[in-house]
């Protein structure tokens, strides 16, 4: 299966509403020379920058969430939520 950049964006705020949430910058790219999606995110001074498998990423549009990005992202927000305190 072959995807956007859009499409794989909107899956992914879809999948994880606490982007959207918590308002995080997220822009998404492809790597050719990974075979991978880069996923960067950024809230103030925070940035997180993590790796899609094309794989996982056509897995994803077929609706099966990735616990790898997931895991990713929830320890994003609580490290940003723990600093913010």
């Amino acid at each position: 299966m072959t995807c956007s950049l859009d499409a794989l964006k909107a899956k992914i705020l879809d999948f994880y509403p606490e982007v959207e949430k918590y308002q995080l910058d997220t822009s998404l790219t492809f790597d050719p020379d990974k075979n991978a999606y880069v996923i960067k995110i950024q809230k103030g001074k925070h940035k997180l920058t993590t790796f899609l498998d094309k794989p996982d990423a056509d897995a994803c549009l077929e609706g099966k969430k990735c616990v790898y990005l997931g895991l990713h992202i929830a320890e994003f927000v609580k490290n940003f939520e723990e600093e913010e305190k």
